[in-house]
């Protein structure tokens, strides 16, 4: 079994209360058993999004902690929310340390755009993109800043089978590569995607169940509210 020391991720008993007293998350634990590809189900308002804003430390918990040994970086549902500049070269610079040099910049940008399959973009206007390679622009940018516990809320949430499945294919990839594999936690109301991660948990009043595999989880679920 994976130790506190080691998983990428461990919470123990996180609590956070909205400022009108709402509890979001109440004493949630877990521990990512290792690098992979783990998906969140849960109905809306049960703390997924809260839970992911915690670990990204953008809130803070009233009570709980939150350990992991990578960095985390958010995606967001629509990546036109986190693309700022013209282009993607451009774009993805806007994340990275300041100190790199010249060399070193153009080498990152290109290594992370060839990790999500848009290699020799580097140029292309961010306007001509279809929403797929959008949302890949979005993922290659938290891999050009260093992150490597990206934290995915309903990251196919607007795109259609094709693309859907173009940015499965990538984390997948990425989460199962053999040099420095990521981990990913995917938030997800599509419950077909559950057949093709590592794991999955069912998120309820602000406290996350056990990891299971993906079937077994979606063969005792109905659809979650929308």
């Amino acid at each position: 079994m994976t130790s506190a020391a080691t998983a990428p991720l461990v919470l123990e008993s996180v609590t956070f209360h909205w400022p009108s007293g709402r509890p979001a998350l109440s004493g949630c634990s877990t521990r990512l058993p290792g690098p992979g590809l783990w998906m969140i189900v849960g109905r809306n308002g049960c703390g997924k999004s809260t839970l992911f804003r915690v670990i990204a430390g953008l809130i803070s918990p009233d009570a709980g902690t939150v350990h992991s040994t990578g960095k985390p970086a958010l995606v967001f549902q629509n990546p036109d929310h986190q693309l700022l500049l013209p282009t993607c070269s451009s774009d993805l610079q806007l994340g990275m340390p300041a100190t790199l040099s010249r060399h070193e910049t153009e080498a990152r940008v290109s290594r992370a755009l060839a990790d999500v399959g848009l290699a020799g973009f580097e140029e292309r206007p961010i306007h001509t993109l279809s929403g797929g390679q959008k949302q890949r622009l979005a993922i290659a940018g938290a891999l050009a800043g260093d992150g490597d516990l990206l934290l995915l809320d309903e990251p196919t949430a607007l795109l259609d089978p094709e693309h859907q499945g173009d940015v499965l294919d990538v984390i997948l990839g990425l989460c199962e590569r053999g040099d420095h594999p990521i981990t990913a936690l995917w938030i997800t109301h599509r419950l077909e995607e559950l057949d093709r991660c590592h794991g999955a948990a069912l998120m309820e009043s602000g406290r996350l169940g056990p990891w299971r595999s993906g079937a077994a989880l979606r063969s005792g679920l109905k659809r979650p509210g929308g």
